[in-house]
């Protein structure tokens, strides 16, 4: 299967492709791991929404998606995002040094940091 780009058809075998979370061993523990992406991109609406961020919780779930997925949870976070979002993912990937140095997604050298997220991480 060709991952050059991911989209609904291929998106859940790229997951279980470049998975690796030793100790789960059920479906069920894959799946709530794949939930993540779906808590993060909660708590970014609500950013977007209110301003206010609880930058603990999300910086949480990025690093459990980084240790299941290790590199493949770049090109996984900006699929499932939305790009008004993108901005604020890469600044928790600058606070993490995961900011990969050749470009994983197309565009990830041309998007903003948020510098409001930015100061939050550095003020943890």
């Amino acid at each position: 299967m060709n991952f050059n780009e991911l989209n609904k058809d291929n998106f859940i075998l790229f997951a279980i492709t470049h998975y690796s979370n030793p100790t789960s061993s059920t479906q069920d523990e894959f799946e709530e791991d794949l939930k993540r992406f779906k808590y993060v991109k909660r708590w970014l609406k609500k950013y977007h929404e209110t301003g206010t961020i609880n930058s603990h919780l999300l910086l949480n779930h990025i690093i459990v998606i980084f240790n299941c997925w290790n590199d493949a949870s770049i090109p996984m976070l900006f699929y499932k995002l939305d790009k008004e979002y993108w901005s604020y993912i890469k600044s928790f990937l600058i606070f993490l040094n995961r900011v990969p140095e050749y470009p994983v997604h197309n565009s990830i050298e041309l998007i903003d940091s948020d510098i409001n997220i930015l100061s939050e991480l550095q003020g943890l």
